[in-house]
């Protein structure tokens, strides 16, 4: 199967419900007081604003490939943090395959010009498909290499126009318990929300993905769309998209709306801020033939080693502040 096919999948083919509904009557009241808003990190004053970073192309392909030795498929798929299927690792894996791939939408909203309900063929359309061997690493403590199939976030984000009031980025993940039977439970508030910056969505790295190792992206993994951000934790990688939405303040996250003092909004990889019960200074390396329990620790690097790429994006930024 080549690059484009494993990417072009045809649209064709593609918490008690009264507790959840109490929650979201609540936000939606403390939505609709003016002024007030709704703290998604450790800090109710806002972030500096987007960068001015100019990253030139040689930079930014520096950081599409690695030579670091890559983790095996089967690890790939069935090592998994994907709750809607379970919170054990294998439990994405091992569940019955009841998520229904085609077709799939996906909604485009808030600021920007050409809003809409798009088919995923036609929210890739235009896009040239390519490889990328990214490292992840998770917020957890171990981390793989991982040949991904996509293409670059900012050329489809580009397609709707944003306008210059969108100074973040929201994304959504499918919400149907009967698809995602994880979502019975209340492991988090349902459905999973991540956001960007505007300038970090629109990084080269940043890359919507559809595939791995030359095939179309498994359940597990997050079929049939999702983001993958090299230099934030694995958790920013939110899976199953069916929105985006640009926004103008910094939108709630799942982890963070969960648990603030421990999961922040930017969650860039930093060996030096430690999660408060564990250390981020090193990671635990699944590839080749390593086991998952007993795989080699290494050192854990700025931006998860492509700070070369993106450390320009958070000049002047105190990143112990803004986790």
């Amino acid at each position: 199967m080549s690059l484009r096919d494993a990417l072009r999948i045809p649209s064709s083919e593609i918490t008690d419900e009264a507790v959840y509904r109490d929650r979201r009557r609540l936000l939606a009241a403390f939505a609709a007081v003016p002024g007030l808003g709704l703290a998604s990190c450790s800090d109710a004053a806002p972030p500096p604003a987007p960068s001015k970073a100019v990253i030139t192309p040689e930079q930014a392909r520096a950081g599409f490939r690695t030579s670091e030795e890559l983790t095996r498929l089967e690890d790939v798929t069935t090592y998994n943090n994907f709750y809607e299927f379970g919170t054990g690792k294998s439990d994405p894996s091992r569940a019955d395959r009841t998520l229904r791939l085609k077709p799939w939408s996906v909604a485009i909203g808030g600021q920007c010009a050409k809003p809409g309900v798009v088919s995923l063929d036609d929210l890739l359309k235009g896009s040239t498909p390519e490889e990328r061997v990214y490292r992840l690493r998770c917020v957890e403590g171990w981390s793989m290499v991982i040949p991904w199939l996509g293409v670059p976030l900012a050329d489809v984000l580009k397609k709707f126009e944003p306008t210059s009031k969108a100074r973040y980025v929201a994304f959504t993940t499918l919400e149907d318990p009967k698809q995602m039977p994880g979502q019975r439970y209340s492991a988090l508030d349902w459905p999973y929300r991540e956001g960007l910056r505007i300038d970090e969505a629109m990084h080269p790295l940043a890359f919507l993905v559809t595939g791995l190792y030359g095939k179309p992206l498994p359940q597990q993994n997050g079929a049939p769309l999702r983001l993958v951000v090299p230099w934030k934790y694995g958790f920013k990688g939110i899976k199953s998209i069916v929105a985006i939405t640009f926004v103008q303040t910094m939108p709630p996250t799942s982890w963070n709306d969960a648990q603030s003092e421990e999961y922040g909004f930017f969650s860039n990889v930093n060996p030096d801020v430690d999660h408060p019960r564990w250390s981020q200074k090193t990671e635990r390396r699944i590839a080749g033939t390593q086991s998952k329990l007993f795989a080699e620790r290494i050192p854990t690097r700025m931006f998860n080693g492509y700070a070369d790429q993106v450390a320009s994006l958070y000049a002047g930024m105190n990143l112990r502040k803004w986790f």
